[in-house]
């Protein structure tokens, strides 16, 4: 990455910003799939468990739609996290999550306090579907990327 050292109050700090850019961004690409990957366990252990849940929402019919949410935390989560199909598996989990945005904000009714943390998941994933992966992660190792 390129800091321009006269562009900064601090040029002192460059280095810093330098060296850590690639580390702190792949930081958050792991947690952010760590965390889905925890979110989505429970739900990957029961896939129909959230059917009603899905079809209170308007998604029928909820025996596609539960496993299908199932299986986009947690392995999109792992996919993230690894780096591997980044772009996709971030754009999955994106969807799912403008959909948590809508049930907390407008279905239940809670407006932003409520829908409030949905939001800082969809920016950290809407950043991935966008940047996709960084030098540490699968899609650089196999020098491809969607």
């Amino acid at each position: 990455m390129s800091i321009d050292p006269n562009r900064l109050f601090v040029p002192g700090l460059a280095p810093v910003y330098r060296s850590g850019h690639d580390l702190v961004e792949t930081l958050l690409r792991v947690v952010t799939g760590g965390f889905l990957v925890i979110h989505g366990a429970g739900k990957i252990v029961d896939p129909f468990g959230a059917v009603q849940m899905v079809e209170g929402l308007g998604f029928y019919p909820g025996v596609v739609w539960s496993p299908l949410l199932a299986v986009t935390e947690f392995f999109g989560g792992i996919l993230l996290a690894i780096g591997l199909f980044t772009r996709p598996a971030a754009f999955a989990a994106t969807i799912v999550l403008l959909v948590t945005v809508y049930f907390h904000w407008i279905q239940l009714g809670q407006g932003f306090s409520g829908a409030e943390k949905s939001l800082l998941w969809t920016a950290m994933t809407l950043f991935f579907v966008f940047r996709g992966a960084n030098g540490q992660s699968v899609d650089a190792r196999l020098k491809k990327t969607f």
